[in-house]
């Protein structure tokens, strides 16, 4: 049996630095998550660390996704190697790995996706990512068809920007802009001056380190800016933000 993971082509396109636009996926629901598969968005992120989603959430939202062309991305609730290395069974190839400040924590997040000698992920003979046992070459070839992504999103994080993206197996930086907006002194404020000076800086330094960088950005002044910066992978948006905004706006255009 083959697996249509191989090669990864969210990686090949990411890292040839193609612009991808994505949407989170919140409602841990795999009806919203499969009607947002069909929209065409490159890749979606099934959030773990600030959505309600665990293993059990995260399977069926994987199978509803089956023949969808956006790429599903998982965000862990943590850079965990234990965590990491479920998601990886289940069958996810993409990761987002949140609240990555150091170098040795960028090493740690790449390990965690590897099987030895390369890594340090745990072996398991039979799981759902290699079709229950069935894909003779999975273990040979899995390592090179892992995409991680390491967000940056505190200021420990974009002092020491060049040594993460330095890292091998660090596939793009991802710029977290409420977090770091916070760590900064601007709570709520993503877009103030201060803020996107540092969110210019993180982008310049991948980029010349040459590592892809992303960000999300569901206010659509903000996407255009990075979008023209140069950001080639960007979240614009997510199902909860856009159910909650369009059942809002019906419900006033008949009660106001």
């Amino acid at each position: 049996m083959s697996n249509s993971h191989y090669p990864n082509r969210f990686r090949q396109r990411l890292l040839s630095g193609e612009t991808l636009i994505g949407s989170w996926c919140a409602l841990a629901n795999p009806i919203t998550t499969e009607i947002l598969g069909l929209a065409g968005f490159d890749w979606l992120v099934l959030d773990g660390e600030h959505a309600p989603n665990d293993i059990t959430t995260f399977i069926p939202q994987l199978m509803a996704l089956k023949g969808s062309s956006s790429a599903a991305v998982v965000r862990p609730p943590s850079n965990e190697p234990v965590i990491i290395k479920r998601l990886l069974d289940i069958g996810f190839y993409n990761f987002l790995i949140p609240f990555v400040e150091t170098e040795e924590e960028a090493i740690r997040a790449v390990a965690s996706t590897r099987y030895p000698p390369a890594g340090i992920r745990g072996v398991s003979v039979s799981h759902r990512s290699n079709m229950y046992g069935t894909v003779p070459d999975y273990n040979a070839s899995v390592n090179d068809n892992i995409t991680v992504m390491v967000q940056i999103e505190t200021q420990q994080g974009v002092d020491n920007i060049d040594a993460i993206t330095a890292v091998e197996g660090v596939d793009g930086i991802f710029v977290g802009p409420g977090d770091l907006s916070a760590a900064l002194g601007y709570l709520g404020q993503p877009a103030h001056p201060e803020v996107l000076k540092v969110i210019k800086f993180i982008f310049e330094r991948a980029t010349a380190a040459g590592k892809p960088c992303g960000i999300l950005a569901p206010v659509e002044v903000d996407a255009r800016r990075y979008l023209e910066w140069g950001f080639s992978f960007v979240a614009v948006g997510s199902d909860l933000g856009a159910f909650r905004n369009a059942t809002q706006v019906l419900c006033d255009r008949f009660k106001k």
